[in-house]
């Protein structure tokens, strides 16, 4: 049977990364508390690094009908794409804050937001990193999407 494998870096706390993915996690952490979490109280934020240098953000809203809400990574890929169409995503960073769900442990894109991210990938004509963190602790850079998401559905299963 197959095995599905891939590598990612692991570093201790933000003052191990490069100077670029510092401000980015610090961006999206930043980002948090505009987050609208009134139900989950876990508010997420994103940030995108683009080619022009710009850092876009965005934050999860919820909403009483759950599934009309929104998380962060898709707020800040939208809002980032909507603004600057035409550039190139060099890194995503997401993080979160909760005082009722503390932890140290990275955030990781749920489903949807992975498939969404894949997308953006496409669209983007390359792979870009995912520097993730919680309010502390580790941070995880993982190279590309679609090592967390390995049987990914996209435009080409929609080709004639």
């Amino acid at each position: 049977m197959p095995i599905f494998q891939f590598e990612y870096e692991e570093f201790q706390n933000l003052d191990e990364l490069n100077p670029s993915y510092q401000q980015l996690l610090t961006a999206a952490r930043n980002a948090c508390e505009h987050a609208h979490a009134p139900y989950s109280h876990f508010f997420v934020g994103s940030a995108v690094q683009l080619k022009n240098g710009r850092i876009v953000t965005g934050f999860n809203i919820e909403n009483a009908s759950y599934p009309v809400g929104i998380c962060a990574e898709r707020t800040a890929l939208a809002s980032a794409i909507a603004q600057f169409p035409d550039e190139q995503i060099l890194a995503l960073a997401i993080s979160y804050q909760s005082e009722i769900h503390p932890s140290d442990r990275p955030a990781f894109p749920c489903g949807m937001c992975r498939q969404f991210i894949s997308e953006c990938e496409d669209r983007n004509k390359g792979e870009f990193p995912l520097i993730l963190a919680g309010e502390k602790g580790p941070v995880v850079v993982v190279k590309t999407i679609k090592d967390l998401l390995p049987f990914y559905f996209g435009g080409k299963d929609l080709s004639k």
